[in-house]
């Protein structure tokens, strides 16, 4: 028993001592726009940094910018981390632009791949155009905020000054000649032989970068910040959107189907999750739900399809200015407009239209299906007899006489008893 105990406990020391030798190198990739989902993956990862003690972390960047507030939320982090961070704009052909530009002045150490780029940190206006003195203002403010970042990790202001007023974007030799950058590496090998030993500011006192030993452990994001950040996407959020509104109207209209209730209700709240990542134009949603409305109203009123062309132009249109800036990766895609908009207005204009067909038929079974239906008088009616209607010998009545052998129509079913009267013909 004792024996088993202390095989126990040695276990447990040679795997606390295990990890504490296992001191690792926390590799982020970021290869995509800058959003809340990039702040919160980066936020999550340099916690844990903290709390497990790894020597460095390294974050990959392949960025074309992205939201200013997510971007000042990772600033933040990357400002108060205990950790030293390095920022590598890697692989050759990559670059950091607008908000990875800001984000990488904040490093401890800026390295950089040969064949990229950085810089092109102009703001840019989400949500419509502003006055001068507007445009001023944010112009201003995001050129200070540059500068301060530049300032406190002991960078070039002035060039860190022209990135945001200028829009100016330097290769990876003029980052290094200008000392915005720290140095060039062929690729990840040559960039941690190089920081071995490397000497880093923080709040006026000098740290040394000791690597040896340290392994790189790649840290990706989780399933939940997977799926967040795909649907973050502009062109997702869009179909999202559509469908869930195609979907809701779908059930409303069929209460009881529930599927296309229920994925209708999940793809808007999706949606309306996305669309606190983007810079949503809400003219552009209500032009797209007034095209929804204008293709119903084509199966309910003869317009000869003038309804239908007009909830196209406004899909159309509303889906031009649904998310407005001058970002490319901002933008929807032409192809996914095109396709979305020719597929709601084919969905409603046939497969509602036929639905609502269905519900309109005349009832075929049960008492109302014998309304209208004609049948053989068996016996004379004044004012009651009997009838031949539908295979079936039915008691009849009638305001009229009618003779045997005449043919009749059911005006009415009373319980057991059918109201009759003469076809035309008779």
């Amino acid at each position: 028993m004792r024996i088993g105990m202390w095989i126990v406990i040695a276990f447990g020391i040679s795997a606390i001592l295990l990890n504490a030798a296992q001191e690792r190198i926390r590799l982020i990739g970021v290869h995509d726009p800058i959003t809340p989902v990039t702040a919160r993956f980066l936020h999550r990862n340099l916690q844990e940094a903290a709390r497990g003690g790894d020597r460095l972390v390294l974050i990959e960047m392949d960025t074309p910018g992205g939201l200013d507030s997510a971007m000042r939320e990772i600033v933040k982090d990357v400002l108060a981390s205990p950790v030293p961070v390095v920022v590598y704009v890697a692989p050759s052909g990559a670059r950091a632009a607008s908000a990875g530009a800001i984000i990488a002045l904040a490093a401890d150490v800026i390295a950089m791949a040969p064949g990229t780029n950085i810089g092109a940190a102009h703001p840019v206006s989400l949500g419509g155009t502003t006055d001068k003195t507007m445009e001023s203002k944010v112009l201003n403010d995001a050129e200070a905020y540059a500068e301060g970042i530049a300032h406190q990790r002991g960078r070039d202001e002035a060039l860190a000054r022209r990135m945001v007023r200028d829009s100016i974007s330097l290769s990876a030799e003029k980052a290094l000649d200008g000392h915005l950058i720290d140095l060039i590496a062929r690729d990840r090998n040559d960039l941690l032989q190089q920081l071995e030993g490397r000497t880093y500011s923080r709040n006026g006192r000098e740290y040394v970068l000791s690597l040896k030993g340290a392994g790189v452990v790649a840290s990706g994001m989780g399933a939940i910040e997977k799926i967040l950040n795909a649907i973050s996407n502009p062109n997702v959020a869009y179909i999202l959107m559509v469908l869930g509104m195609v979907g809701l109207y779908f059930e409303l209209s069929n209460p009881g189907v529930i599927l296309p209730g229920a994925i209708g209700g999940i793809s808007l709240i999706l949606a309306f999750f996305a669309f606190q990542t983007l810079p949503v134009n809400y003219a552009g949603v209500l032009l797209i739900l007034l095209g929804l409305i204008l293709f119903i109203a084509e199966i309910k009123i003869v317009s000869h399809g003038m309804l239908t062309i007009a909830g196209m132009a406004a899909m159309l249109l509303g889906s031009l200015m649904l998310f407005e800036s001058s970002d490319p990766y901002l933008h929807i895609s032409w192809s996914v407009i095109l396709v979305t908009v020719l597929a709601t207005a084919a969905f409603f204009t046939v497969v509602v239209s036929k639905a609502l067909s269905v519900h309109r038929r005349r009832p075929t079974t049960g008492r109302e299906g014998l309304v209208g239906e004609v049948g053989v008088a068996e016996t004379g009616i004044s004012p009651e007899g009997k009838v031949f209607v539908r295979g079936e010998y039915w008691d009849a009545r009638s305001d009229e006489p009618i003779a045997a052998g005449s043919r009749i129509e059911v005006l009415e079913v009373e319980g057991m008893l059918l109201k009759v009267k003469k076809t035309a013909q008779e």
